[in-house]
């Protein structure tokens, strides 16, 4: 059964209900991650600046340098991505929003990046529609919930992210075999398949995958096609 199936009808409606608490699941882990790790790749579950920095390199194959741009960073945290792109893109005209769950995460963001053209929100997702959107990782700690649960949680995060997009977004998803987790920590591992045909068949996008960078990982470019 397509993952566009299990997530329809009645059972839909019932994880919708359920997705106040797994959002709330999400901010008590990130905003423990934080207040342990400080403003850290480790702080935001990821275990260095150099893999935390090739998973943005990834994600942001999908924006247009060339010209100004909006730009929805979902999960943000600390807000790592934009001392990023002021190192690695220092000339690019971006009007960046980075939104998290986590009170104390953006909090840290803006301590330390506030500034014309960089804003940061506490909310689940993004209140404006920008050119762009980026998740880096926030489909991958499973906090808890039944594979469904999450898949159905995962959906609507990639339907929001499709909301939030004029011309596309681009997340990752783990891959691989769960051996090598963490103790504690339960990694969502899929394969890219299904999620590829979800973002075609349901949210209207053509889908190119990013794979072989050295990490049990793929990310998807979702570009959104015209109405």
């Amino acid at each position: 059964m397509s993952i566009a199936a299990e997530t329809a009808g009645s059972g839909a409606q019932r994880d919708r209900a359920r997705f106040s608490g797994l959002y709330a699941d999400v901010e008590s882990y990130y905003s423990a991650r934080v207040a342990e790790f400080g403003a850290t790749p480790r702080g935001v579950d990821w275990s260095c600046q150099a893999t935390q920095e090739l998973r943005f390199v990834q994600l942001l194959k999908l924006c247009d340098f060339s010209a100004p741009f909006s730009l929805n960073d979902i999960g943000c945290g600390y807000g790592a991505l934009c001392a990023y792109l002021a190192r690695r893109h220092p000339q690019a005209v971006i009007d960046y929003l980075g939104t998290d769950l986590s009170l104390a995460m953006i909090r840290r963001a803006r301590r330390r990046f506030s500034a014309p053209g960089r804003r940061f929100k506490l909310a689940r997702g993004s209140p404006r529609v920008a050119t762009y959107s980026v998740a880096s990782g926030i489909m991958n700690v499973n906090v808890g919930s039944s594979r469904p649960s999450w898949e159905a949680f995962v959906a609507e995060m990639l339907t929001d992210l499709r909301r939030a997009s004029e011309r596309g977004f681009a997340v990752n998803f783990v891959t691989g075999t769960a051996e090598a987790d963490a103790a504690g920590v339960q990694l969502y591992r899929t394969s890219p398949g299904p999620w590829i045909r979800y973002c075609e068949r349901e949210l209207g996008c053509t889908v190119s995958t990013v794979e072989g960078y050295g990490m049990d990982e793929v990310t998807l470019l979702a570009r959104c096609n015209a109405a």
